[in-house]
């Protein structure tokens, strides 16, 4: 078969004839064509064998088409290599097109993909068609594997490299279709490749324009990924290593805007001042690093408000237009950046040279940009942004509506979802506000909370910029009493708990919030709105979304794992395999490789997470005794109580302000450090004043309620779960310290009334409460450190005596052990809790107020930390006595946390634990101590079991019983947290015996228990 194709003789033997010549090559002669003598050396081997020989060879016909079309093919070819007629060409395409649709089984498939893909690729670099590389590449894809390993021909290599370098030109495409061809690709590339890191760049590049698309942050994170092994594959003098570096970095600070991570913005900063460094003056790419370099300067400025970033950042905008004078297809886009760097710092300086430039320089970028010039919206919004700031100091109404048509105009080039149709919706609702502040009119007011509502709700844009808006749009529906403030809290809270989940260690979590300080106060303002508009059910949903944020998403992150293990356990297992690498990683002093493996767990731990969710019925936590949520708000202050059925009951405080509670709380403070450095028995004059301000202003009201209202009988449970201000005020310690009217004794205080227990959060006592249905045997262990060593606080010198007392009270049968001295450790502590189920610590207690997961208990070696605490997982722990300082306030940065050592012990697993509000005096601690483990194992003598729901009722008994050998504020200290109640009767005297028979008659009628957040230093007493 020769010339065209055309059959010219045949094979005159037999295949079995044939296939009997073995290994040795034969000649076949033809008879001459055109004057010419052809002949064949060939040599016959099996390459198929079936039942049915016949079966196994190729149609004839068909092998004749397959060499008429390969022939015809590459005539055309060589034509078009003559004549550079694009013609040929397309026709060299369509012959070996039909080569390969009938080529599938054929031996000759591996070649006619060859041939097909070095025509697309001859078209593509002739014609510019992108259809023609992107079937290229998908024929390489295909090629490649039919190639065995060791024969990668040199023609298919360079033609493997023409397809991914005609590839890496492509515009980026983040559609599903253009992701795929970055993949295969990249498949394209063998390890060591020189392309390969050009290759992952532009994936990543797809990656992040679908991100750019639709807004999902695990496209973010797999394009980050991308971009540090592109970056680990380039060493220094890589072509392409300034390109992946910069493109790296430009991704972190897309990410530090959507989720707020220092990290990322130090490490793009790095990764730009590296990339700089790489391109000296003279370099092709400096203006592109100086560029680049500045944009996170500008966003590091506004992190942390150093002049020094804006000004640097202007300098270097300055250097690029050097580089990129009028004409340069990026002249605009760096204008524009040093206009925006011009305005940020006239924000901070106040320097009118600044303003009036940026404007100019805005302007001029304008004029200069195309209408189709592809960052025209950013130079309308930036303009915009800049004439309504003049506007807010000219009050000229020009500059106003000019701003309102340049967003408007920015708008209209963007598809809705674009991530910066965020900024036109800001920049919108800062125009109508600055002018309704001007003529207040309704309508502009109106159009700024639709702006808020765009802006906060955006899709794709970054979190924390959505959860600032959502916050100024409730500051600012409030301000202005506007119907749509209960919907911006809401939509605050959704989004900062969005954002928090975003991160997978506690400490991270805590760092989150923190950066949105200034908003503390919206989840109890956000209560106080509901509550305004009636609406007390989404009162209380409020304040449990905007309460203790961290544990409850710790909390909604182990639980569903534990009813997943039997289910789907290998679901499970990755889980917790995933939380455990990120929470390494998320220390600060982890690597970049470290880092680079936590990208790729938190991408796969979200997807996990979003697996499931749990979901709970809030009134359940009233259960067993009202619960009663009090609100400080800046609005108003006032409580509801939520009753064990029915509807919840509002109870306005009008007598109490923000300010009255700071102003008590400081009071406290001040009584608490007086009382250290009084004798035992002085009079707590100033504690109990304060005492009866909380009786007769805030829990007055309340009982009120209770007894009038729920008709809630004496000595019945009921649970506290203060917010914001009221954290700080002890509100068990409310007693009016006055004799009855009728001179029949001593009015009741609130603890002579109910027995109280706190709660961080309603959620939190039902999640106890579940837990509580899986009993373990009980085993006690009592830990204490009295002589922790040098440098770690003084020596406790009635540790040991109070470990003996705690061993001697406890019944035999709970399994019952002590470690002390050398044996208390970090080491032997945590063995020791993952072990008992009930526990008794007694040593010194540090709360960290600035890292609160560094708070610690002193061990003899080793601090252990709430950290080591919150890591451990100890399902059957059921009670927790602290006998030590501190272990039950929070931090004042996040108060509504309640970051502490008990909840820490709660989250790791303890339901029912009693902590300290302030320092306890080693002196008199074991008097409280030994009256509430007498009360607590009272009844194990006739045949009952130890019951750690009985522990707020063994606590209240206690305190009253030590009046005459315990001070008021050594009383006071000791609090009950979450727990949970069975029949509290159960516990109690007959309903005949009065509460002055039921307690040791006392000196005194002295309150326990009080507030958090006192640092001070003792004078008399040995504090723990």
């Amino acid at each position: 078969m020769l010339g065209g194709g055309e059959v010219i003789g045949e094979l005159q033997m037999s295949w079995d004839g044939l296939l009997n010549l073995g290994d040795e090559p034969f000649v076949i002669s033809f008879p001459p064509v055109h004057g010419v003598h052809p002949s064949l050396k060939l040599k016959a081997t099996i390459v198929h064998i079936c039942d049915d020989q016949d079966d196994a060879l190729f149609d004839p016909l068909v092998d004749c088409e397959i060499a008429r079309d390969t022939d015809a093919g590459h005539a055309q070819f060589a034509a078009y290599m003559k004549s550079k007629t694009v013609s040929h060409l397309n026709k060299a395409v369509e012959h070996f097109q039909l080569v390969l649709d009938q080529c599938p089984p054929h031996p000759d498939h591996p070649l006619s993909l060859y041939n097909l893909t070095r025509a697309l690729i001859w078209r593509h670099y002739k014609k510019d068609t992108a259809a023609d590389i992107q079937e290229a590449a998908q024929l390489c894809h295909e090629l490649l594997p039919l190639c065995p390993e060791g024969t990668y021909p040199r023609n298919i290599a360079a033609g493997v490299d023409c397809v991914i370098r005609g590839c890496n030109n492509l515009p980026k495409d983040g559609s599903d279709e253009g992701i795929h061809l970055r993949r295969v690709v990249l498949g394209l590339c063998p390890l060591g490749h020189q392309l390969c890191p050009r290759a992952l760049a532009m994936l990543a590049q797809a990656v992040g324009a679908r991100f750019d698309q639709h807004g999902s942050i695990d496209d973010l994170d797999t394009g980050i990924q991308l971009l540090r092994e592109a970056v680990s594959l380039c060493p220094e003098g890589h072509a392409d290593c300034v390109t992946c570096q910069n493109k790296l970095a430009v991704s972190l600070v897309s990410r530090f805007d959507h989720q707020g991570k220092p990290n990322d913005l130090d490490e793009a900063i790095y990764l730009h001042e590296e990339a700089l460094r790489l391109c000296p003056v003279g370099h092709k790419d400096r203006d592109y690093s100086l560029n680049s370099l500045g944009g996170s300067l500008i966003a590091r400025f506004k992190k942390r408000d150093d002049i020094d970033n804006i000004t640097r950042a202007i300098n270097l905008y300055c250097e690029a237009l050097t580089l990129r004078p009028p004409g340069h297809p990026r002249h605009e886009v760096t204008l524009n950046n040093l206009a925006l760097a011009l305005k940020a710092r006239h924000v901070k300086s106040q320097v009118s040279e600044d303003f009036n430039e940026a404007i100019d320089r805005c302007r001029e970028c304008l004029q200069l940009s195309r209408l189709d010039h592809p960052g025209r919206h950013a130079i309308l919004c930036n303009l915009s942004a800049a004439l309504c700031s003049r506007f807010t100091q000219t009050q000229n109404n020009e500059d106003v509506e000019e701003a309102i048509t340049l967003c408007q105009q920015s708008l209209e080039a963007l598809h809705s979802l674009h991530p910066n149709t965020y900024y036109c919706y800001l920049r919108l609702q800062e125009a109508y506000m600055s002018r309704y502040h001007v003529q207040y009119k309704p309508t502009d007011l109106a159009l700024a909370v639709d702006n808020f509502r765009l802006a906060s709700r955006h899709p794709t844009h970054g979190l924390p910029s959505r959860i600032i808006q959502a916050c100024q749009w409730a500051v600012a529906a409030e301000r202005h009493d506007h119907g749509s403030a209960l919907e911006a809290y809401s939509t605050f809270l959704e989004l900062l708990d969005a954002h928090l989940a975003t991160r997978s260690s506690a400490t991270s979590r805590r760092e989150a919030a923190s950066a949105f300080h200034y908003a503390r106060s919206l989840p109890v303002d956000a209560a106080s709105c509901a509550i305004r508009l009636d609406n007390l059910p989404r009162a209380i949903e409020l304040v449990e979304q905007g309460r203790g944020q961290q544990w409850s998403l710790a909390s909604r992150l182990r639980t569903p794992v534990e009813d997943l293990e039997s289910a789907k356990p290998t679901l499970a297992r990755n889980y917790l395999e995933l939380s455990k690498l990120i929470s390494n990683a998320s220390q600060s002093s982890a690597t970049i490789s470290d880092r680079a493996a936590a990208d790729q767990a938190t991408t796969d731990y979200r997807r996990l997470t979003r697996q499931w969710k749990a979901a709970e019925d809030l009134q359940a936590a009233a259960r067993q005794g009202p619960v009663i949520i009090l609100i400080a708000s800046q609005y108003s202050c006032s409580a509801i109580i939520v009753p064990t059925s029915g509807d919840p009951h509002h109870v306005p405080l009008p007598s109490v302000t923000l300010a009255d509670l700071t102003n008590l709380k400081d009071r406290f403070a001040r009584a608490i450090r007086e009382a250290s450095r009084m004798n035992p028995g002085e009079s707590r004059t100033d504690l109990i004043v304060l005492s009866r301000i909380i009786w007769d202003q805030i829990m007055l009201p309340i009982v009120n309620v209770l007894e009038h209202v729920l008709k809630l009988k004496r000595r019945s449970r009921i649970w506290l779960c203060p917010t914001a201000a009221f954290t700080s005020i002890p509100l068990h310690a409310a007693h009016l310290f006055q004799t009855k009217a009728d001179r029949s004794g001593k009015e009741p205080c609130l603890e002579d009334l109910y027995i109280c227990s706190y709660t961080p959060t309603l959620s939190a006592l039902i999640r106890s409460r579940q837990l509580m249905k899986k009993r373990a045997p009980p085993s006690f262990v009592a830990i204490g450190q009295g002589q922790p060593g040098a440098g770690k606080g003084k020596a406790l010198l009635a540790v040991d005596s109070e470990l003996g007392l705690v061993h001697k009270l406890v019944p035999a049968t709970a399994n019952r052990t002590t470690i002390f001295g050398d044996e208390a450790t970090r080491a032997g502590a945590l063995s020791a809790l993952q072990q008992n189920t009930w526990v008794h610590l007694a040593c010194h207690g540090k709360q960290d107020p600035k890292q609160p997961y560094d708070s610690h208990f002193v061990m003899r070696d080793e601090h252990l930390t709430l950290l080591d605490i919150m890591e451990r997982h100890v399902p059957q722990a059921e009670f927790a006595f602290l006998s030590a300082c501190h272990t039950a306030v929070g931090d004042e940065e996040t108060p509504d946390e309640v970051i502490h050592l008990a909840a820490g012990l709660q989250f790791s697993g303890f339901k029912s634990v009693v902590g300290t509000l302030w320092e306890v005096d080693d002196s008199v601690a074991k008097h409280v101590v030994e009256a509430f483990y007498t009360y607590m194992f009272r009844d194990l003598k006739d045949g009952g079991v130890m019951d750690c729901t009985k522990a707020a009722w063994a606590l209240n008994c206690a305190t009253h019983s030590v009046k005459t050998k315990v001070p008021l504020e050594q009383r006071m200290v000791f609090v009950h947290i979450v727990g949970i109640s069975s029949n509290l009767w159960n516990h109690a005297l007959p309903r005949t015996t009065t509460l002055q028979q039921e307690f040791a008659p006392p000196v005194t009628p002295y309150m326990h228990k009080a507030s958090r957040f006192f640092q001070y230093l003792p004078v008399v007493y040995q504090n723990r």
